[in-house]
């Protein structure tokens, strides 16, 4: 595990068009429709630091998923250096965690690239025209910090939407394990 941040990815960008799919084969256009917002989740099974928040995690994201939010998580790590993170296992976090929002797979990683994901967990949210408002953390906490669990930067990005209101607190770059690439498929930004 090497301790990574999030590259923060510049406000405003759009959403790169793109096709996933989840454990069992749909297909989802990550652009597609009209919703309040979009919120993306780079995360994997086996890290700490995705392992610490992802019962928290789950009841935030089910319920903006329940609340006219188009939601993906996604794992971009390379399944087959590290198997735990393969589908098998995917579908044991869909089922342990009560994901109701898609859990996609980024096999060739472009995904990650076209975001400049550097870590799991890191998250972004772009706003109903498609534009990036929020990337970076989900709260504070981290294993053995002893801080509060409670999502409260992510949670704070999406009451703003909710009450139609600009983001204006500081952004955070999330932290956590790098993004495990396949081995001379390191994007330049990572170098």
């Amino acid at each position: 595990m090497t301790l990574t941040y999030s590259s923060m990815l510049a406000l405003g960008k759009n959403i790169p068009p793109s096709i996933l799919m989840d454990t069992n084969n749909n297909k989802y256009q990550l652009d597609e429709g009209s919703y309040k917002a979009y919120i993306f989740a780079f995360i994997c099974n086996h890290c700490p630091y995705v392992i610490h928040i992802k019962e928290k995690m789950s009841e935030l994201l089910n319920n903006a998923y329940r609340n006219d939010f188009s939601v993906f998580a996604i794992n971009s790590n390379d399944m087959e250096s590290y198997p735990l993170d393969n589908k098998e296992m995917m579908k044991n976090d869909i089922k342990k965690f009560n994901y109701e929002f898609p859990y996609l797979i980024d096999e060739d990683q472009s995904v990650a690239k076209s975001f400049q994901a550097m870590c799991t967990p890191e998250f972004y949210i772009f706003d109903n025209n498609k534009d990036l408002i929020y990337r970076g953390r989900f709260d504070k906490s981290s294993p053995g910090n002893n801080e509060l669990t409670d999502g409260s930067d992510l949670q704070m990005a999406i009451q703003s939407i909710k009450r139609g209101e600009r983001i204006i607190k500081q952004q955070y770059p999330s932290m956590g394990c790098n993004i495990k690439w396949k081995k001379g498929n390191e994007p330049d930004y990572v170098r």
